[in-house]
């Protein structure tokens, strides 16, 4: 009798034993399964590099903490609190806000898979399981063409889904996502630079990007870009296309000069000329001054050269006058010698008086010039 009671008694405890056991085992499974309710998803593009953060609760900020993957042996631990930096991996552990981070420096389409967020404590550890996703760095599956023509203005549309109405829009040139927002040319923040502007349209769940004054440098890919918290951004594909204007008629073509006034570099200690501004300054102070002496120059030599022919013109009257006067007076002597011979006897007289009258007749203006030859021959 004491047998069997001993017998039902030892069966009593290995059932309590079998049951206490059965309920660690769920204790466990239940601990070890509160941080792997929270999956974190995390994606990153080939040969960049990504960071996993893991967060974790109050009271165990002195805890070791690691990065692991598969089945978290100690073979598959792959950097812990202790090490900071282990080949591509390396850890940092924010104790203000309860998150250490991993960052996972030239990833490759091989390290896409589960990892888990480890902490370290007595019987069983915590786990949060983490899914990584790598992504090519490149864009995108379809492509929006735009064109525009040379100095003209573009505007460029990209669509948003409803859940991004408050997420920050940008766009930049190329077809990296990886970099694109480090390199984003205008921004929702920064809603103008230069050339560039945007503007969101949340009705209609747009944000344009207009550009001015197109030029030739401004052709090829543009991405426009959506931010997502924890996630890649999304993006759209631009192909921006600028056509240059070409002259049909018979002229020739002309020569333009292009000012770049938006995109030119301004040289710290360097002084910018405009080549107009400095041509027009070198007319005015050389050609301005020509054209004012050149009528002055002309007037002075009217002035002479009248002064010269007003002179010439007297000496030549006065030398007029003076044969007039000498002719004259040698006249004089002609008559003078022409009355003597009256004189004479008369039947010679009336001769000589008839012969006096054709003399007189014929005696015009310019005979009375000659006479002074013909007085000095009857001189001679």
């Amino acid at each position: 009798m004491f047998f069997e009671a001993f017998l039902f008694l030892l069966r009593s405890n290995a059932q309590m034993w079998r049951f206490q056991k059965l309920l660690f085992t769920f204790c466990f499974v239940l601990d070890s399964d509160i941080g792997a309710a929270q999956l974190i998803d995390v994606s990153g593009y080939e040969g960049r590099n990504v960071n996993i953060s893991c967060s974790y609760e109050y009271g165990y900020d002195t805890y070791e903490k690691y990065l692991c993957r598969n089945d978290c042996g100690d073979a598959d631990v792959l950097i812990t609190t202790t090490e900071v930096q282990k080949n591509r991996y390396s850890i940092t552990d924010d104790t203000s806000v309860r998150v250490f981070t991993v960052t996972i420096s030239q990833l490759s389409a091989a390290d896409a898979g589960k990892y888990w967020c480890g902490i370290s404590k007595s019987f069983t550890d915590i786990y949060t399981e983490v899914k990584l996703n790598v992504k090519p760095d490149s864009c995108c599956d379809s492509v929006t063409i735009i064109q525009s023509s040379l100095e003209n203005s573009v505007s460029i549309s990209c669509p948003y889904k409803s859940e991004f109405l408050n997420s920050l829009k940008y766009i930049c040139r190329g077809k990296q996502p990886s970099v694109c927002l480090q390199q984003a040319v205008v921004t929702s923040v920064n809603k103008l630079n230069r050339r560039f502007g945007l503007q969101d349209d949340k009705t209609s769940r747009h944000f344009t990007v207009t550009v001015t004054d197109v030029t030739k440098d401004d052709a090829g890919s543009y991405l426009c870009g959506v931010q997502r918290n924890n996630h890649l951004d999304e993006f759209n594909h631009i192909q921006l296309e600028v056509k240059v204007s070409t002259q049909t008629n018979s002229l020739p073509p002309m020569t333009t000069v292009e000012t770049t006034g938006i995109q030119s570099t301004h040289v710290p200690g360097q002084i910018n000329r405009d080549p107009v501004l400095f041509y027009g300054m070198v007319f005015i102070g050389v050609a301005l001054p020509l054209m004012l002496i050149l009528p002055l120059i002309i007037f002075i030599k009217w002035k002479c050269f009248k002064a010269q022919g007003a002179g010439n013109s007297t000496k030549t009257v006065d030398a007029k006058e003076a044969t007039s006067m000498s002719d004259i007076y040698e006249n004089d002597e002609v008559v003078v010698n022409v009355k003597l011979n009256s004189s004479k006897p008369q039947s010679s007289r009336q001769h000589c008086d008839a012969q006096q009258e054709t003399v007189y007749q014929n005696f015009d203006t310019e005979d009375t010039y000659c006479n002074q030859y013909y007085h000095k021959d009857n001189k001679h």
